[in-house]
């Protein structure tokens, strides 16, 4: 909603500027938008007056002019046709910005000569849309007048308005509400009754008395149309209204000042002398409407239709947009005039089906006062009688418009109860008396003593918490006493489930890892959740709420992908993402499952150096990390290749498992053909843990970590390779050598995989280092000759020959 500060001085009588109003309307609970200033846009651009003008002696359509500014005399460059000596016009100088061009000015040479400014026209600076010229100005205008003072350029206030108040799409309703917050005093005026000088030759039929209960018109004859007058037009224009003819404009004019939409029908396009207000045809014979906006609209049994020839032929859609068949031209001369009230609920429905969003769609759908049925309909004879003359018929009424608002009872102490507001009685009677409310006094032995009535425009008043809400706005929210609130014992902690505090374990792991969580939507497109083994019909949704987003996830590696690939579309390749979040695999909340999912999109800068760490070894060791950090037992953990599922590289992932049955992480490169069906560049890494498959620690929670078990003795180490068939997992001989001894043997590391000459085909060398850590004393050598005996009987129980 956009009004300008002129046309809120009609209604309030004030001496407030602009943005004294945009405060003052922002305290009483209207949220201003923007306070669009054009005299700010026009501040550079003064009048000038051309001395001289001589041919461009490089350009013929050019001309060089001497000009008088508010600067001195300059020597301008000018284009348009009409320029000329003795021309009074509007001046630029260098490092004005022409709003209409979208340049700056800046002191250059044009075809070798330089221009120390510009000429403009009224296009140029946004007065006009086209111009054949620069703006001719009448010669009396002194030289250095500023410009925006002759167009009469004045602030816009833009402000939201609330689905609950109707009212303020009016600029009557925005100037009640400054006068009840004392910005100024409201004007009010009496709509005098204009008189029939005939009986109305149109009658009118209400059919659809649910979507139209009251229904006024009346005939104007011997109108003359044509071009509004310049107030109406500017008037209009300041708020982005195109001007049309007078009789439109006239509608335009009270829906923007009184919340009252109108409409206008030639009566010559009109069939037959009946019109009738109806639901549209049946879908079997639906009707086709062409509106004012040049579009073909369908009315169905759920819009509301105006119709003429005895009901046959849709003229218009009620509440919404007239028909094209009887618009409004130059040629008008006789005319309608409707002032109807549709119900709202209709209304919006209609525009939601067909697509529509009109200033009067907009008004009814919100609600608008149905006792300005008459009124509004008198206002616009008056209006059209004095910019188009004619002649008036009476007023054809019919229906009964809805009840207005009930009385309730109230007492002015709830002011305070609520709101702590210390307010006399008078003040509150007065703010609510100001606001449109009748506040009389209750009967004798009524508990409360007031009874309100809210006014007519006013429905979304139903009782004293919303009047209470009136007086606090109005006094100012920034009046309300600053009262500590009572102490309130802090309630006992909740204690998190061993689900929950791995969940919390590990988000902290993973971002202490340099991944950043992502929060993606539990949905994804059906096409994409069969590229991970879903898809199924049973996790199709019935009612998604986007077309990409229509079924359950069967993995969250989907959501990390395009995740990442956005970040690299805008120039961030190197992701590491996580999220933690359910997964649906088919058969029902049984078969949902808690994951914690991570990846990495490896794109380092280039350096001489090299890659740096493998990345998917890099992986794994974050992996490792979040797996200890959560409980799980990683030493008896199997690592499986050559079985993951098809979405992953096969050549270079695995999985850790707990036996066969119990596959805890899938892990490693993600398959090129699922990148490129996602649209992401690779490689990529991933992996995704099921929590659901990570057993919980035995006995109770889990003890914290103790103190470091330090030991005086320096450790030993001893290197061991086995040749072991090429299948046979590393890891299986790692937590072989690692259980050899446990008390003595810290850790296990491989340093080296080989394959080539001294190993047969179908096999590898492996090579250990075992990690020695004497605890009471230094090892003798037969010690460590036993255990290095252990570790090579085990490794050889899983397979290995230790190499010579």
């Amino acid at each position: 909603m956009k009004f300008t500060l002129s046309w809120l001085k009609d209604h309030l009588e004030t001496e407030a500027d602009v943005h004294q109003i945009a405060e003052a309307m922002t305290m009483a609970g209207l949220e201003v938008e923007e306070v669009l200033d054009p005299a700010a846009k026009l501040a550079p651009f003064t009048v000038a007056k051309i001395i001289s003008a001589e041919r461009h002696p490089n350009a013929d359509r050019l001309q060089v002019c001497q000009v008088e500014t508010v600067d001195g005399l300059k020597e301008i460059v000018c284009g348009a046709p009409n320029a000329r000596a003795g021309l009074t016009t509007i001046y630029a100088p260098i490092g004005a910005y022409v709003p209409g061009l979208g340049v700056t000015l800046v002191e250059k040479p044009v075809r070798g000569v330089v221009s120390n400014g510009m000429l403009c026209s009224a296009s140029e600076l946004e007065l006009a849309d086209e111009s054949d010229g620069i703006q001719e100005l009448p010669p009396q205008i002194p030289v250095g007048t500023p410009v925006a003072g002759l167009f009469g350029a004045e602030p816009v206030i833009d402000f939201e308005v609330t689905p609950n108040r109707p009212d303020w799409l009016g600029v009557v309703g925005i100037a009640r509400d400054l006068a009840a917050a004392s910005v100024g005093r409201l004007k009010h005026f009496d709509i005098a009754v204009v008189r029939g000088a005939f009986p109305s030759p149109i009658s009118v039929r209400l059919e659809a008395t649910e979507m139209c209960p009251v229904f006024a018109g009346r005939v104007i004859r011997g109108v003359r149309n044509g071009p509004s007058p310049a107030w109406l037009q500017k008037r209009l224009t300041a708020i982005g209204l195109r001007s049309i003819n007078r009789l439109v404009d006239v509608t335009n004019l009270i829906a923007y000042d009184r919340a009252r939409p109108l409409h206008v029908y030639d009566v010559a396009k009109l069939d037959g002398a009946e019109i009738v207000v109806r639901a549209g045809r049946a879908a079997e014979e639906a009707e086709r409407l062409v509106a004012l906006d040049g579009k073909t609209y369908a009315a169905d049994p759920s819009v509301c239709v105006v119709a003429d020839a005895g009901g046959a032929r849709a003229i218009g859609l009620g509440g919404v947009m007239g028909g094209e068949t009887t618009g409004c031209d130059d040629d008008t001369t006789d005319v309608f005039l409707e002032s109807a009230w549709f119900d709202p609920i209709v209304t919006a429905q209609t525009g939601r089906v067909l697509g529509i969003h009109s200033d009067a769609q907009y008004r009814f759908a919100r609600g608008v006062d149905p006792v300005s049925v008459t009124p509004g309909l008198e206002l616009a004879t008056r209006l059209i009688l004095d910019l188009c003359g004619g002649e008036p018929s009476e007023i054809v009424f019919v229906g009964e418009p809805p009840a207005n608002p009930e009385p309730f009872a109230f007492d002015p102490a709830y002011v305070k109860r609520l709101t702590g507001m210390d307010l006399a009685d008078d003040r509150i009677g007065t703010i609510l008396g100001q606001l449109g409310f009748l506040v009389q006094a209750a009967p004798a032995g009524q508990a409360e003593p007031w009874i309100v009535t809210p006014p007519s425009w006013r429905r979304d008043v139903e009782g004293r918490a919303d009047l209470v809400e009136e007086v606090a706005r109005i006094e100012g929210f920034d009046n309300l006493p600053d009262v500590a609130l009572p102490p309130v014992a802090i309630p006992a902690g909740g204690v998190l489930n061993p689900r929950q505090a791995r969940v919390r374990t590990a988000r902290r792991a993973l971002a202490s890892l340099g991944y950043a969580e992502a929060v993606t939507w539990s949905f994804t497109k059906q096409s994409t959740a069969a590229l991970f083994g879903g898809g199924d019909e049973r996790l199709v949704l019935e009612n998604p709420i986007a077309a990409d987003l229509d079924c359950m996830r069967p993995s969250a590696l989907p959501n990390l992908i395009q995740a990442a690939a956005r970040n690299a579309a805008r120039g961030f390749a190197d992701a590491a993402l996580f999220e933690i979040g359910p997964i649906y695999l088919g058969d029902g909340p049984k078969d949902q499952r808690t994951v914690i999912a991570g990846l990495v999109a490896p794109h380092a800068a280039r350096h001489w150096g090299g890659a740096g760490e493998e990345p998917l070894f890099a992986l794994k060791g974050d992996l490792i990390a979040v797996l200890e950090e959560i409980g799980a037992p990683v030493a008896s953990l199997q690592l499986a290749q050559g079985q993951n599922r098809d979405w992953w590289h096969p050549g270079r992932s695995a999985r850790l498992q707990l036996g066969p049955k119990n596959v805890m992480v899938e892990f490693g490169e993600l398959h090129p053909r699922i990148l490129k069906a996602l649209d992401a560049d690779g490689p990529m890494l991933a992996f995704e843990i099921v929590l659901d498959n990570v057993p919980e620690p035995r006995g109770q929670k889990a003890k914290g970590r103790g103190p470091a078990d330090l030991s005086s003795l320096m450790p030993l180490t001893r290197d061991f390779a086995f040749v072991v068939e090429d299948a046979k997992p590393v890891g299986d001989l790692v937590r072989a050598a690692a259980g050899a001894d446990k008390a003595l043997i810290a850790e296990v590391r491989v340093f080296d995989i080989y394959r080539g000459k001294g190993v047969d085909d179908g096999f590898k060398s492996v090579a250990l280092e075992v990690v020695i850590q004497p605890r009471e004393a230094t090892l003798a050598e037969a010690e460590i000759e036993a255990l290095t005996a252990k570790v090579v009987a085990v490794v050889e129980k899983q397979g290995g020959k230790l190499r010579a």
